[in-house]
């Protein structure tokens, strides 16, 4: 009796285990299986709830069969060799998806240092020949100060004091660009094609001078600039009154962003015909001409800080000058304000004219943005 006990005991123990390890197959092979489709979790589930009644029914025929141990010896075999190729399988799909989830891995981090890749590919060279192409106006100077041309259309007397801009500094690293007239818009193309609601004018912000505005921003963000682009409309629904209302615009951006000297107000050429284009070729690309307009404080008397816009716009035109020469027509001194008191660097930059295309406008930014970038 003592004998018997002790086997019956044992087969429960050897049972009780392999029902443990069917149970711990069947969840591996559910886990295995997840990427897979729920029908065979469902299979899995009942194979194990079989396997359990199967294991009650033989401990049954154990208590009253003495040939129990052989018949527990041929199950335990055959559970071992049905479900050891299910565990080498579920550990191979196991490592099968941790492969395609580095892979995937993998190819995100490619993908993201192309696009890296593609963004420096994208920022101006240097060292590359830059030539005027001939167009219909010759732009007008009367001072040359070391070789920044300037049309003096006020009665100041521009003194060294004035022009030497040796010694000014200026915060780099941010910018805000605004449009006073955000309608200004340029000859369409094929890929550029608009309907013009006026002359050289469309409220749609993806063919207008907001257009270039976004180039500017991504141009300056490849440096790692920080850029506020505003494009509020500040021309339409009425042209009159747009510098008004974009002094609000400009008076709030300022007092949230008290640390940014560069403000940049980009227009177009108001020139309204199509046969005036100013560009450069600069390596095999064709740019639209820039052109400062700086205000002063003849019709504003608080306007102080004009001499510090004008060595801003002779800054950036000298080192323009080194690396595109050609590509700023000569500066503006006029007499309105502008709004360029809000800032000591703040100005008027013309991009292209009338009879300029967006996509020369827009290239003319890459060449912008790094000649702001190395002041």
């Amino acid at each position: 009796m003592i004998k018997v006990f002790k086997l019956n005991d044992l087969i429960k123990y050897i049972i009780k285990g392999f029902i443990l390890l069917a149970i711990a197959t069947c969840l591996i092979r559910t886990g295995s299986t997840r990427v897979k489709s729920k029908k065979n979790e469902k299979i899995n589930g009942k194979a194990m709830i079989d396997v359990i009644d199967d294991s009650s029914k033989l401990i049954k025929t154990v208590k009253n069969n003495d040939g129990a141990e052989e018949q527990l010896k041929n199950w335990g075999k055959a559970i071992l060799n049905s479900e050891l190729p299910v565990i080498d399988s579920s550990k191979k799909a196991v490592e099968e998806e941790k492969s395609e989830i580095q892979a995937s891995s993998d190819s995100n981090e490619v993908q993201v240092e192309q696009l890296e890749e593609e963004k420096k590919s994208n920022k101006a060279e240097i060292n590359v020949k830059t030539e005027v192409v001939n167009n219909s106006i010759n732009p007008r100077y009367d001072i040359d100060y070391n070789g920044v041309k300037i049309n003096n259309s006020t009665g100041y007397q521009l003194t060294d004091e004035i022009l030497n801009a040796d010694a000014f500094e200026v915060s780099k690293g941010k910018a805000i660009i605004y449009h006073t007239h955000t309608c200004e818009s340029y000859t369409p193309t094929e890929l550029y094609n608009y309907e013009s609601g006026g002359n050289y004018r469309t409220t749609d912000l993806e063919y207008s001078v907001a257009k270039v505005g976004d180039e500017l921003t991504n141009q300056l963000m490849l440096y790692n600039w920080t850029v506020i682009h505003d494009k509020t409309y500040h021309d339409y629904p009425s042209y009159n009154g747009s510098y008004s209302r974009s002094l609000n615009t400009i008076n709030q951006l300022i007092a949230e962003n008290s640390d940014t000297d560069i403000v940049i107000d980009v227009h177009r050429d108001a020139i309204g015909d199509s046969s005036y284009a100013p560009k450069v070729k600069i390596g095999d690309e064709y740019a639209s001409q820039l052109m400062f307009v700086i205000g002063t404080d003849v019709a504003i008397p608080e306007h102080r800080n004009w001499h510090q816009n004008l060595k801003f716009a002779i800054k950036v035109q000298q080192k323009a000058n080194e690396l595109y020469p050609g590509l700023f027509k000569p500066i503006i001194l006029r007499n309105s304000a502008y709004n360029q008191y809000v800032s000591k660097a703040a100005c008027i930059i013309e991009v292209g004219a009338t009879g300029n295309t967006l996509e020369e406008s827009m290239c003319s930014m890459k060449y912008l943005a790094r000649i702001l970038n190395e002041l």
